[in-house]
């Protein structure tokens, strides 16, 4: 079992436009909360630890988890309200601006942590939901409780229109990074933190601390992973893109998802993983990936569209 801690909100896509009006499409969205139904179609087991309204936006995403079969176990029922953002797909890349003060999913507390299941085999933390207070405080206490025990995977997901400080994202993925076995982050994310850092540099300082496996994600580009015994560098298929909503989810996703059916989902095997195994997983993450931005928003592939991995 996978359990996902972050965001859950509803993504307000802008559409077209007349002198006097604007057409909205609402969807469920947040990274955690794609890569925990991503993770449900992609045949694992996943459940979310969140803060979850009650209003008429937070039934509509516990509906949609249910139907997608994500575990609800974890999830912390609040009369806060839902986070919205609103998505503009006009530029190169979404830009994004969220409306969230005092909402459900920033208002866990460290006296809400659970006790986990003995099946939780990893955690997923990410996005701004480990910098906002005082959820972001009671996550890093989740991380810091598990770490050593279970995998902890963690991808910045930096959303600089939530929190503007790059300050307080660099600590915060200094924090997780310490704790964390699987880090995935993109160029984008990267650069916005580490500037003219070449990546190599980067993940072996992060594998050196304890981390199990570094993943660079491109975009079209591809993926590069490092692990102590080498790198994989590998890069994406030409496809059509229709938009880029959703794809490091899909990413994370299936990477987790791949790790998981090869065996390499344990802290003692994940570092050790093979050249081969290491190859053949991150290419699973980037044909999901692909499958995602060759669709509409993010709407993230389920097992039957991808091959099977197992031996």
């Amino acid at each position: 079992m996978i359990l996902v801690c972050g965001e859950a909100l509803i993504d307000i896509f802008v559409g077209a436009e007349t002198h006097d009006s604007m057409s909205l499409l609402g969807c469920p969205g947040g990274s955690p909360f794609n890569v925990a139904f991503g993770l449900a179609r992609l045949g694992q087991q996943a459940e979310f630890f969140t803060g979850l309204s009650r209003d008429m936006m937070g039934e509509r995403l516990y509906k949609f988890l249910r139907a997608e079969k994500v575990g609800e176990r974890y999830l912390k029922r609040s009369a806060r309200p839902s986070t919205l953002s609103l998505v503009d797909l006009t530029g190169p890349t979404p830009a994004y601006a969220f409306y969230g003060d005092g909402a459900a999913d920033r208002d866990l507390t460290i006296a809400e942590l659970p006790e986990l299941a003995d099946a939780v085999q990893a955690l997923h933390f990410g996005s701004f939901s480990t910098v906002v207070e005082p959820v972001g405080t009671t996550y890093l206490a989740l991380a810091r409780r598990e770490a050593g025990r279970r995998i902890i995977s963690y991808d910045p997901n930096i959303r600089m229109s939530i929190e503007p400080d790059i300050a307080v994202w660099h600590g915060r993925v200094d924090a997780f990074a310490a704790c964390a076995d699987l880090i995935k982050i993109s160029d984008e994310d990267f650069e916005r933190l580490y500037p003219g850092t070449e990546p190599a540099a980067k993940a072996a300082q992060w594998l050196k601390g304890g981390a199990g496996l570094v993943v660079l994600t491109r975009g079209g580009a591809g993926a590069c992973a490092w692990t102590q015994g080498g790198t994989v560098d590998l890069p994406a298929p030409a496809i059509t893109v229709v938009d880029t909503v959703g794809a490091g989810d899909t990413f994370q996703a299936a990477l987790l998802t791949a790790l998981a059916e090869t065996g390499h989902l344990q802290r003692q095997r994940l570092g050790a993983i093979d050249h081969a195994n290491l190859q053949r997983c991150i290419a699973f993450a980037i044909a999901a990936a692909a499958i995602t931005c060759a669709r509409r928003g993010a709407d993230l592939p389920h097992r039957r569209d991808l091959p099977q991995l197992r031996a």
